[in-house]
């Protein structure tokens, strides 16, 4: 009841909103209603108040106010109050944002088109034109409400075939338009022009132009917020007294806040998106941080992707002009945009590049102008939080964009992270860009084209940090190579990168490393492939041992890789070497030979000089064939007693055993040597032998012994059941001379004595066992490898029969099978002294 409003009373037959009327000044009674005054007037009869035309008879208590103030202190403070508050703008995102002003000319001269464009001018009305002097204030009202009508119903005309220059031209005359209808107080005409260019910019018929068309129509959208402004601004003076720095909503009188809210609900009855969208994004909104999130969101509504995007920038030049402290809704702004991507691929846009001609390539450069204003608002001015944002942002990069694009980021990362060594407090994510573009980029002739990515790795300068980078780029590229490559550009990069590995091995690091970093740079080696270029290869080889000499395991792929090397030039010239290549791989064969005696594990260097003079054998290298089997040889007594494998202290006896065994069957190829005797190195490696100290344990001695007899046996056949190609054993070299067989069974008889010596030693209770087992091993040798008609041999292989069972230690399974065997072999042709044999080996029970 108190704060109802006063009823007056009306003649109602007389009463018509839209009647002229007259306003006299009187005594005024504030009410307590927030936001408005009412005065007590009095009005004849004919006429009432009204809302519309009292702005346009300068009846209307702002103009009141307007004609009592003194206009020259007027103007000086709603000067005063545009000044400070440009002062205010500018300090807000200061010199060092670039303005959309430097933007503007170089997307007009990018963007061009000579397709023929058109556009929709705003007709003024003609109606009440032809009015007396006496109605001039219902005629304003009757106009006024027109044009409201036309601006429901449209009053347009549309300019066809028009070129690039005409349009341009086209739109600066409605920007003039625009400027003439305000300044003659046309303030519905001057929001109809605004409306019908913002129309324009849902119309994409020439998409190549959308970019320049923004620009254009955006600069009237500036100018009519630029004088909505300044009216509502020059609303706030009140009794000469401009507005203080940075004054907020409530700062401003009712009369401005009224007529701010006057434009939004005109702008709001707009039944179109586009039209209402854009106007909304005026220079003043009480309560902005709720506005801009708002707007934000009905952008969304916006069908076309690229009208959407261009919408965002407009919002971002108006947020960072009003609120540029909002980052949160202009980064929002910009995921939006992320999100909705995507509808590039729809129906509607391709259907629509289709029609238009234009290539998807060509087509995603439109979006160029607007992306960069969005990220330069939203990056502008952000904290040391920047490393953390391109972490997420390259992957993002490497995912859908080129090459170029990811060196651009990596060239801003360190341009942001270089100055002040920022990056040794950004390490792990410095580490995780890493990782995120040896991810998606698989290609590594790409990848170290990227002229910045060795830059790039130049900011882990911590050694440890550094060769953790370096590990996961070898490990994806062993994991994601193909294909064996010579591509110099991946091959100095990747030398670089297993240099600063091997370069970080000292004397602390562990063996577990050791091993890691070793396989790791041995993958690289193994993809390397020069093709036919076989000396180019070497040379590589070459270099990586310079490279690498502190990491065995690496030395020994290069030993092995040189070898293969070699087989495959005797493979392409199948075996009949020129003299180039004879060349080469007696090259091959000194690399082998120079490098393994700087092998720490002996058992590598005996296995590796074995397998080299293998090689050089294939390949005729003769005399460094013998060298790489002498050194091994003399190599033999350094073996320890003790070797250590995968970190536990072993026997050697065992390694020794097997390296022998196949020695032995490498010797029976290997000729003899015309300045070095019979058998050479047979006799050699025998004393080696005989010289070693076995372990008192160990019947290993016996085992060696009984394979070289193997080794004798094979050597006395007329024809040795293989040999190597182009190389002329001793079966070819001695034909079978009955000196060179003289020798051989000295050799024999010298080594069994050796075994029968042992056999005695073993005599003990506590080695019986042994000496069974000893005794049946060695008759199955004589049995497959002796010729049994001889009579010493015959009645040694019975002897050692007894003794193997002797002392009840025998294995009777195994004995009765060798038993058959024998019988059955007695029944083949010329073997009937088995016959003989059979009957002379009883079996005992263990009883």
């Amino acid at each position: 009841e108190v704060c109802k409003l006063e009823s007056v009373p009306l003649d109602f037959g007389d009463y018509h909103p839209l009647k002229p009327i007259t306003v006299t000044e009187s005594k005024t009674k504030k009410m307590n209603r927030k936001g408005s005054t009412s005065s007590t007037s009095s009005s004849s009869s004919s006429s009432m108040m009204d809302p519309l035309s009292s702005v346009l008879d300068g009846t209307d208590p702002l103009s009141l106010f307007a004609a009592a103030a003194d206009p020259v202190t007027t103007t000086a403070a709603m000067d005063s109050t545009r000044k400070k508050r440009d002062k205010d703008d500018s300090s807000a995102v200061g010199s060092d944002f670039e303005p959309w002003s430097s933007k503007r000319g170089d997307i007009l001269a990018r963007y061009t088109t000579t397709e023929k464009l058109s556009i929709n001018l705003y007709m003024g009305s003609e109606k009440g034109k032809t009015t007396t002097t006496g109605s001039a204030v219902s005629e304003k009202v009757r106009t006024r409400l027109e044009e409201l009508d036309d601006l429901e119903e449209g009053s347009q005309k549309e300019l066809l075939n028009l070129t690039q220059q005409d349009y341009m031209n086209r739109i600066e005359e409605l920007n003039q338009s625009l400027k003439d209808a305000w300044s003659s107080d046309q303030k519905v005409k001057a929001l109809k022009i605004v409306i019908q260019c913002s129309k324009l910019l849902s119309d994409t018929t020439v998409i190549q132009f959308y970019p320049s068309k923004f620009v254009l129509i955006t600069d009237i959208l500036d100018t009519f917020g630029k004088l909505v402004y300044e009216r509502i601004l020059s609303m706030c003076v009140e009794n000469r007294v401009s507005l203080p720095d940075n004054f907020s909503p409530e700062s401003v009188n009712d009369t401005a806040k009224e007529t701010c809210l006057n434009w939004f609900f005109k702008i709001a009855s707009i039944r179109e998106l586009i039209p209402r969208l854009y106007p909304c994004q005026v220079r003043l909104s009480e309560g902005i941080s709720e506005c801009l999130p708002r707007l934000t969101s009905m952008i969304r509504g916006i069908g076309d992707p690229l009208v959407a995007v261009y919408a965002r920038a407009y919002l971002c030049r108006v947020g960072m002009e009003v609120a540029p402290q909002l980052k949160e809704s202009l980064n929002k702004n910009f995921f939006d945009f992320l999100l909705t991507f995507k509808q590039i691929h729809g129906d509607t846009v391709q259907n629509q590049l289709v029609v238009q001609c234009v290539e998807i390539p060509l087509y995603l450069t439109l979006y160029s102008p607007a992306i960069d204003w969005i990220l330069q608002c939203i990056a502008y001015r952000a904290p040391e939080d920047y490393i953390n944002c391109a972490e997420v942002w390259v992957e993002y990069t490497c995912r859908h964009f080129t090459k170029r694009e990811v060196n651009t980021v990596l060239a801003d990362v360190i341009k942001h992270m270089t100055p002040d060594r920022a990056f040794e407090d950004a390490y792990p994510q410095l580490q995780s860009i890493i990782q995120k573009v040896i991810t998606y980029i698989h290609d590594f002739s790409l990848l170290f084209s990227v002229e910045k990515f060795l830059p790039f790795l130049d900011m882990f300068q911590k050694e440890n940090v550094r060769v953790e980078v370096c590990k996961c780029i070898m490990e994806s590229f062993i994991k994601h190579q193909q294909e064996s490559t010579k591509d110099p550009v991946i091959l100095n990069a990747l030398l670089h990168i297993c240099k600063t590995m091997h370069d970080s091995v000292n004397a602390l690091t562990l063996e577990d490393e050791k091993r890691m970093l070793a396989a790791l740079i041995n993958g690289f080696i193994k993809m390397v492939s020069f093709g036919r270029d076989f000396e180019q290869q070497l040379s590589f080889y070459v270099e990586a041992r310079s490279m690498f000499c502190n990491l065995e395991p690496v030395l020994v792929q290069l030993i092995h890789s040189v070898n293969q090397l070699a087989m495959e030039t005797r493979k392409v010239m199948r075996g009949n070497h020129s003299r180039k290549t004879a060349a080469f791989v007696r090259a091959c064969v000194a690399f082998c030979f120079i490098t393994i005696p700087s092998l720490n594990s002996i058992f590598t260097r005996l296995n590796l000089y074995l397998h080299s003079g293998q090689v050089a054998l294939a390949n005729q290298c003769l005399s460094q064939a013998d060298a790489f089997f002498k050194a091994a040889v003399s190599l033999v007594p350094e073996v320890p007693k003790m070797i250590s494998v995968d970190g536990k202290m072993r026997p050697s006896d065992a390694f020794l055993l097997e390296f022998l065994c196949n020695f032995f069957s490498t010797l029976l190829v290997v000729p003899d040597h015309p300045e070095q005797g019979v058998l050479f190195l047979v006799r050699g490696l025998l004393n080696v032998i005989q010289d070693y100290t076995w372990e008192d344990n160990s019947d290993d001695k016996v085992r060696i012994y009984t394979n070289v007899l193997h080794l004798l046996s094979a050597m006395a056949q007329e024809a040795y059941i293989y040999r190597v190609d182009k190389v002329d054993s001793n079966d070819s070299l001695y034909g079978g001379d009955s000196k060179f067989l003289a020798e051989i069974n000295k050799l024999c008889e010298t080594v069994i004595a050796q075994i029968l010596d042992h056999l005695k030693t073993l005599g003990k209770e506590e080695t019986l066992k042994r000496q069974s087992q000893l005794a049946l091993y060695f008759f199955n040798t004589i049995l497959a490898h002796g010729d049994l008609r001889n009579n010493k041999l015959n009645q040694l292989s019975v002897n050692l029969w007894n003794l193997a069972q002797k002392h009840g230690f025998a294995d009777t399974k195994t004995m009765v099978k060798t038993l058959e065997y024998i019988k059955r072999r007695s029944k083949q042709p010329e073997m009937s002294h088995f016959t003989d044999l059979a009957l002379r080996l009883p079996l005992q029970s263990r009883t």
